[in-house]
């Protein structure tokens, strides 16, 4: 699934392609995919031009004139991709096209296993969706002292708490692992016995791998792709994801891969060893 890296990716290559052009129509293709809209349906676009477009979480939205935004969950296969126009009928995986009155590169969402999504909403989108209004702080915004406070107040496993989207929004698979590593932490570690030392290194082990990763235009391990169809360059730095059975590029000990909270999780046994039992997990401070 696209996770924050790789939404942000989609949207800067996007927004210049998009912003100040005018909606000729939308042609839904595969109705499920649009979850709400108004009474009018798609056909509220006709007309309106293109604010500006912008990623929250693991979503994409497009605003225009006139209070109204599209949300896009892209989900496992989604992708939102420019076609010029006339090229040719979509392929059988397009599930949303919309035209542009210049003539202008099209927008198609083209979705293989349908899971994405679509939301049109009317007034502020933060307000208007449930989808948005949900999600937790953006991580790269998020001030150390709150995520400190956040840790405090969750007793779950630290690797679940990085992928809660209600606690801290765009994290996924990859990343909760990569960060983790980067920090030194074992992915079954309470986040209520993270030290301050280590929400610190968290922290910035954060913001640093999420920074790196938007730099690389996100990891392309299946059909991620940016709004030009170009694979991001992340996975090529990947120190623990996907590489079960590899040495660690740190310390040359064998990955390895578990299940926490049902999700495929990687990571370096020297570099990140447990210190607490499920029976006894008291902080350092404690000790």
């Amino acid at each position: 699934m696209p996770e924050l890296p790789e939404v942000e990716t989609i949207v800067r290559s996007l927004a210049p392609a998009l912003r100040g052009r005018t909606v000729d129509r939308a042609e839904l293709l595969f109705k499920p995919l649009l979850r709400r809209a108004p009474r009018a349906g798609l056909a509220v676009l006709a007309g309106r031009r293109v604010l500006g477009v912008r990623r929250r979480g693991k979503m994409a939205l497009i605003e225009f004139e006139g209070d109204l935004a599209l949300v896009f969950h892209l989900k496992m296969t989604g992708q939102l991709l420019l076609a010029a126009r006339g090229a040719g009928p979509p392929d059988k995986h397009t599930r949303l096209v919309v035209r542009f009155r210049d003539g202008g590169p099209e927008l198609h969402f083209r979705d293989v296993r349908k899971f994405g999504f679509l939301v049109c909403v009317s007034g502020e989108p933060e307000g208007a969706c449930p989808e948005l209004s949900s999600l937790g702080p953006e991580p790269l915004d998020l001030p150390l002292e709150a995520f400190r406070r956040l840790l405090g107040t969750r007793r779950g496993r630290i690797k679940g708490l990085l992928l809660d989207q209600t606690a801290i929004a765009g994290i996924g698979n990859i990343y909760a692992d990569e960060i983790l590593h980067a920090a030194g932490i074992h992915p079954e570690t309470p986040a209520g016995a993270v030290t301050e030392a280590e929400a610190k290194r968290l922290w910035t082990s954060m913001g640093s791998v999420l920074a790196l990763a938007i730099e690389a235009k996100g990891s392309s391990l299946r059909d991620y792709v940016d709004a030009e169809g170009q694979a991001g360059g992340f996975q090529f730095f990947h120190r623990v994801y996907g590489r079960e059975g590899e040495p660690c590029l740190r310390c040359g000990a064998t990955v390895r891969r578990i299940v926490v909270g049902g999700r495929g999780t990687h990571f370096c046994p020297r570099c990140q060893r447990k210190r607490w039992t499920a029976g006894k997990r008291r902080t350092e401070k404690q000790r």
